[in-house]
């Protein structure tokens, strides 16, 4: 064992002691020589002085041993030779500790140096700061992006922009915003998203930082380009026909009136339904513009809290006799019966309106049972949601990425716009609407607000 000698130095010193104590209290009840006391007293001085230096002396040891760890001074070394088995085995093991955690020092530094790198040269922001606003780490692409060199504290980017320290202190786990400014005269459009961590007890905040100035430009200019594709193709499809219409007719009138003959009634008559034509396409196209202007023009909502049930049942009740007519089966569940939503009930009405027409047009071709599921709920994130659920032909991939682009439709009939304007509503409603299809199985409809 390492410590044998050392137990076997104390083992022998407690007998020596106990040695010596006897023999003076022999020597004193003995009555002999005051001189002989006297040394053997001394001896049992020294004895016990040896013995505790001894066990001092290990505990100082062990002690420093200890502060070098607690300290994180691994540069202390012990001699392993000239002493004892047991005090050299002890040193032994003493180095071989700090040597490990020498090395898992280098390991822990080597990583922090490593992921501090990839930190600062990754490409999004990214701030970490604690409840007093101190940060911790601020990378180059945080400090390019919001325009300073070196900071201390959020609090100081309120020269910045003060919304955007009012973001980073309010906003909670999965909280975002987006924060406007100008920087050099550029405007600039931050996203930031905020998690809190708990590190040793103390709350951080790890906050990612992205500027979409450049991505919103380009799908900007993507749904302009989208949106006067559209707009050629639909006003093309219906002026091309009504020039070539009103050529013809002209055509006609002037040989009648340079060869001064008077009309016949066939061609009157021919005369008229050309110009009933025109009117008809000229008021399709008049509708459409009408559309595309409502769809640019939506009113701010005027919020009330509406209970659920009464919003589902008064749907319910402009939809029954036409799903009576076509063989529809329609069941509506609430959980909890009293949930309210803050809505502008009659834009809400607008857009449940437009998604029950998708769901009827859907069914339309089914031979099978009809059914639309009406589902309203609370979601894991607390927000109140409406499911609308048929069981129709469903959509295909293709059309699915494209069905809330304003025009686009698969409908002979359709304008397009519906779908697109309850997106807006949802929009300004702080909320969102989302789909997703199979085809030939069903389409389901998703309102979170």
């Amino acid at each position: 064992m390492g410590f044998k000698n050392l137990r076997f130095a104390i083992i022998a010193r407690v007998i020596l002691l106990t040695a010596s104590a006897l023999l003076l209290a022999s020597l004193i009840y003995g009555s002999q020589n005051q001189v002989n006391i006297f040394f053997v007293s001394m001896a049992i001085v020294v004895q016990v002085y040896l013995l505790i230096r001894a066990i001092e002396k290990t505990n100082r040891e062990i002690s420093g041993f200890l502060n070098s760890i607690k300290y994180d001074d691994f540069t202390a070394t012990y001699p392993t030779e000239g002493h004892s088995a047991s005090v050299d085995r002890l040193y032994q093991e003493f180095n071989n500790v700090i040597k490990k955690f020498r090395e898992i020092r280098a390991d822990k530094e080597a990583n922090y140096h490593y992921f501090r790198t990839i930190v600062q040269h990754v490409g999004i922001g990214l701030i970490t700061f604690n409840k007093k606003g101190d940060i911790q780490i601020i990378n180059s692409s945080a400090k390019k992006l919001i325009g300073v060199e070196a900071i201390q504290n959020i609090f100081e980017l309120s020269k910045v922009s003060p919304k955007l320290v009012e973001s980073l202190v309010k906003l909670k786990t999965g909280g975002s915003d987006l924060i406007e400014f100008t920087q050099d005269g550029t405007h600039i459009q931050l996203s930031i998203y905020v998690i809190e961590l708990v590190l040793r007890g103390e709350e951080f905040k790890l906050v990612s930082v992205q500027n979409i100035q450049s991505e919103l430009e380009e799908k900007e200019m993507d749904a302009w380009q989208n949106l006067i594709r559209v707009l050629t193709h639909e006003i093309m499809n219906s002026v091309t026909p009504l020039s070539s219409l009103a050529a013809t007719v002209k055509d006609n009138l002037v040989d009648n009136i340079e060869d001064d003959v008077p009309i016949e009634k066939e061609e009157l008559e021919d005369i008229y339904l050309a110009v009933q034509t025109i009117e008809r396409r000229s008021q399709g196209l008049i509708r459409f513009v009408s559309d595309f202007r409502n769809l640019t023009k939506i009113p701010q909502p005027k919020v009330a809290t509406e209970s659920v049930a009464e919003v589902l049942e008064h749907i319910q009740v402009l939809f029954n006799y036409e799903l009576a007519a076509k063989g529809i089966k329609i069941s509506c569940s609430i959980e909890p019966i009293n949930l309210a939503i803050s809505i502008d009930k009659e834009l809400i009405d607008q857009v449940l309106i437009n998604i029950l027409q998708n769901a009827v047009h859907a069914l339309e071709e089914n031979t099978e049972e009809k059914h639309i599921i009406i589902r309203a709920f609370v979601n894991e994130y607390n927000r109140p949601t409406i499911v609308i659920r048929d069981n129709g032909c469903g959509i295909d991939e293709e059309a699915l990425s494209k069905i809330f682009i304003p025009f686009f439709t698969t409908k002979k009939q359709g304008s397009g716009i519906g779908l697109s304007l309850s997106k807006q509503i949802m929009r300004k409603h702080g909320g969102g609407i989302t789909v997703k299809s199979v085809m030939n199985e069903g389409t389901e409809f998703t309102l979170r607000f």
